[in-house]
């Protein structure tokens, strides 16, 4: 690669407001660059702001006008022209207009009037650099390039893991693909609004809210390991029942934990998957499960996804309930506030409320889909009753 920007001919800028000094600048270094000429200060910052800008300048310190330092602070200034190398040509040299230029940002001095050899040899010195410094910038940004295309495909992989890995719990249950989605958007929308609250805006980072609204869908993972008779019941289940559907908490826990075992190292997402999975039927007063956690101890992402859950489930179709209207779910999580539910969440939920059922009319179930889950419900028990051989 830096073959191929050596074998083409670099551009040098000139820039000195006497013309004898241009046209003998111009000759030395016509046969081995593009050269490009300005008599002062304006048409060279033009020149060096075009679409093929120079990768030189030769500039020369006293011109009237805008001089020379001025020239090379606004070129160091800019962004878009910084990284041009400048040496300046002078006849009035010292030790102190050198630190000068050198603290402005240039390169190198040239003592005027030039020596052919010492200007041919300062150029294509700097020149040389200048191709080093541009093959090793194009490289990195090459393998910045890459390293982003690669991220973005993990990206990719790991969001349709998770949508496929949710969408096989949800095959088995008897609700539809809506209430992943309703339940992830509930989640994202509580998160971003505490984001700014005391309690929560050192845990609420915008990484972390992106990782809730992925690692959502995973909240009710385990829910493939409990029996078709249970979980496609379409009526109450029985205490012995109820206490088989609860392990769907551990169920999803272990399973995502011995998803990371596999990989070999701690992957984020799958932290927060497995606090939602294991935590989001734990209440605020230490009476829910699996563990019986109360108030802080319960991780916040599953004090977000007990709110999402709950109220998801009130207000949606089941084949074993119509839904509830929306008042009627608000008064039991404004009931459910310091016993079931962290009071900031509710409280988040009730500034929120126009924007939930935004949320719940964007992503309405279809009848068609419940009728399928319904008519999937009676097989699976018409099977389990069925007289065996």
């Amino acid at each position: 690669m830096i073959n191929d920007l050596a074998s083409q001919k670099q551009t040098v800028l000139i820039v000195d407001d006497a013309p004898e000094n241009l046209t003998l600048i111009s000759n030395l270094l016509r046969e081995r660059y593009k050269v490009k000429i300005a008599t002062n200060g304006a048409k060279a910052l033009e020149i060096a702001h075009s679409v093929t800008p120079p990768d030189l300048i030769l500039l020369d310190v006293l011109m009237p006008g805008m001089d020379g330092y001025e020239v090379c602070r606004a070129l160091k200034d800019d962004p878009k022209t910084a990284a041009i190398p400048v040496i300046f040509l002078t006849a009035n040299y010292d030790n102190e207009d050198e630190q000068y230029g050198f603290e402005l940002g240039a390169i190198d001095y040239i003592i005027k009037p030039v020596v052919s050899a010492i200007l041919l040899a300062r150029v294509e010195t700097h020149m040389q650099l200048k191709l080093s410094a541009d093959f090793l910038r194009d490289k990195s940004e090459y393998l910045e390039a890459q390293v982003a295309l690669r991220t973005a495909e993990i990206q990719e992989v790991q969001d349709a893991t998770i949508l496929m890995m949710a969408s096989l719990a949800e095959t088995r249950d008897n609700e539809t693909g809506k209430h992943i989605q309703r339940t992830q958007h509930y989640m994202h929308l509580f998160a971003r609004h505490l984001r700014s609250h005391p309690r929560f805006r050192d845990y609420m980072t915008d990484s972390v809210i992106n990782i809730l609204y992925k690692s959502a869908p995973l909240h009710d993972i385990g829910k493939i390991g409990i029996p078709d008779r249970i979980l496609l019941k379409p009526g109450k289940l029985t205490p012995e029942e109820f206490e088989i559907m609860k392990t769907h908490t551990t169920l999803g826990y272990d399973a995502i934990e011995h998803a990371e075992k596999q990989l070999g190292s701690k992957v984020e997402f799958l932290a927060y998957a497995k606090e939602i999975a294991y935590c989001h039927h734990e209440k605020w007063d230490g009476s829910g499960y699996p563990q019986g956690l109360s108030g802080e101890d319960i991780p916040i992402c599953a004090r977000l996804m007990a709110v999402a859950d709950v109220y998801d489930a009130l207000t949606s179709r089941r084949v074993y309930k119509p839904p509830m209207p929306h008042d009627a779910a608000r008064g039991i999580i404004v009931e459910g506030r310091g016993k079931h539910f962290d009071p900031d969440v509710v409280d988040a939920f009730l500034e929120l409320e126009d924007a939930c059922l935004e949320i719940a009319r964007r992503f309405t179930d279809s009848d068609g889909a419940l009728l399928q889950k319904a008519e999937r419900a009676e097989f699976a028990l018409s099977e389990e009753n069925a007289p065996k051989p």
